[in-house]
Parts: structure tokens; sequence; C-alpha cells
């Protein structure tokens, strides 16, 4: 295991982030607390608890999986897309690294950030609603298996992508509205049972489930599908990227 270069791809992501960090963190944050307060508080102080949890507190796990699986594919795509984008993916490609170790570098990066920024939502949430948190081990799994297998995600966007606009077509037209329509800001209990049969092919839903039964002791599913879930998806996306490294396809072409 070549440390030294995982340790360097590392290194160069989080100064990129360090440089842009109004962008890499700022932003996010501003905007969750925008969703805090009209969610939360506008909109939340006139509807009813939901399962014994007020609704400005049930929103908190979902605008931390919403924020975080957005920035971990964002990230993760553009570190690997930007070498492309330059022309420097061959000298990425003969260094004397394994694409587990290339890999490694890019997705430990874009999670550390990632996950660095649902910690920092989940402190500032306190600043408008009480959190007790139930199961914090849980939380802190799903959060970081979120942020590591979003990243993948990420990663495998920016190989595939050829260009800005396919970079951002797939988180804008299909992660974004699967989250939104995960249960970020309702549980699937109050829709009918057709969409809730619907809503249950969505596989944001098992995550945000997960997250928010490690808050609150409740789920839209058992909490052991939505583990069963997320890590079926991340070896998923472990296998397209080493399928990717293997033929070479938009990597050596």
């Amino acid at each position: 295991m070549n440390l030294q270069g995982i340790l360097a791809i590392y290194i160069y992501e989080m100064n990129r982030s360090f440089r842009t960090l109004i962008q890499s963190l700022v932003s996010p944050v501003l905007s969750t607390m925008l969703y805090f307060i009209v969610f939360g508080s506008a909109i939340g102080s006139r509807m009813e608890m939901i399962d014994g949890v007020s609704y400005g507190a049930f929103i908190v796990p979902g605008l931390i999986m919403l924020t975080v699986q957005m920035q971990s594919v964002a990230n993760a795509s553009f570190g690997i897309y930007f070498p492309k984008f330059i022309g420097t993916t061959y000298e990425l490609l003969s260094a004397p690294l394994s694409f587990i170790e290339i890999v490694i570098g890019y997705v430990g990066a874009a999670a550390t950030k990632s996950f660095s920024i649902g910690i920092i939502i989940l402190l500032t949430s306190n600043l408008f609603v009480h959190i007790d948190i139930i199961h914090p081990f849980f939380m802190i799994f799903f959060l970081l298996i979120t942020c590591i297998t979003f990243s993948l995600l990420g990663f495998i966007i920016g190989i595939i992508s050829d260009n800005f606009e396919q970079l951002n077509i797939v988180p804008m037209l299909i992660i974004t509205p699967l989250v939104f329509l995960g249960g970020s800001f309702y549980t699937i209990n109050m829709l009918p049972e057709f969409w809730q049969n619907i809503a249950l092919l969505n596989p944001a839903v098992y995550l945000i489930s997960g997250f928010r039964w490690a808050f609150f002791g409740i789920g839209d599913v058992p909490i052991m599908t939505s583990v069963f879930t997320i890590l079926t998806f991340t070896i998923l996306c472990v296998l397209i990227i080493w399928r990717i490294f293997k033929t070479g396809y938009k990597i050596k072409t």
C-alpha cells in the first residue's frame, strides 16, 4: 500500500477545498440553515408532532442526508474529473499507484469534507431545535458510510463525464429528486398506500430512514434493511470502479 501516494492525493484535494472555503463549506451550511428557518421554524411551528417528535427536529436527519449526499457526489466527481479536464490523468495513471490507492485518496478526501459538513450542520441545528441522539454509534456509522458511498458514486460520475454539463446532470436530475422524495421532510407513512410502495423503490428512503432511526428510534423501514441497502450500494459502486479501471473505460481513451 503506497501510503505516501494516497496522502499526496488526499492533501491536494483537501487543500483545494481550503482554497474555496466559502463554496466548499460555508455555502452548504448556510443553505441548510435556510431550510431550518423555512421548514423548521416557519412551517414546523404550524405542524403537529410526527411520531412524538417535533417537526423541526424531525427534518434534521433528512437535511443532513440531503446536504451530505449532494456534497459527496459534487466533491468526488469534480476531484477526478478535473485531472481529465486539464489532461493530467496519464500522470496519475503512470504513478506507482493502484486503482485502490487512487480511489482511497480521492474518495477519502471527498468523504472527509462531506462528513465535516454533516457534523457542522448537526451542531448548528441545535441553535434551532433540541436534539437527543438515541443511537450515536449508528448515527456516526450511517453518516460515514453515506459519505463514502456517495463519494464513490461521485467518483464514477466524474470518470464517465465528458464535460461539465454531464458532470452536473446526474446530481441535478436524478440524485436531488430521489433525496427530496426519499422522506427528507416527511415520513412515507403520510403517503397513500400506493405511493408508499412506490417510495420503497427509492434507495434514498432507506438511507434517510436508517439515519433518522439513529436519532429518534423511528424509521420508515427496519434498521437492518437500511444497513443492508447502504452496504449493497457501497459494494456495487466499488465493483463498478474496479471494472472501469480494469477496462480503462473513459480513463485511457
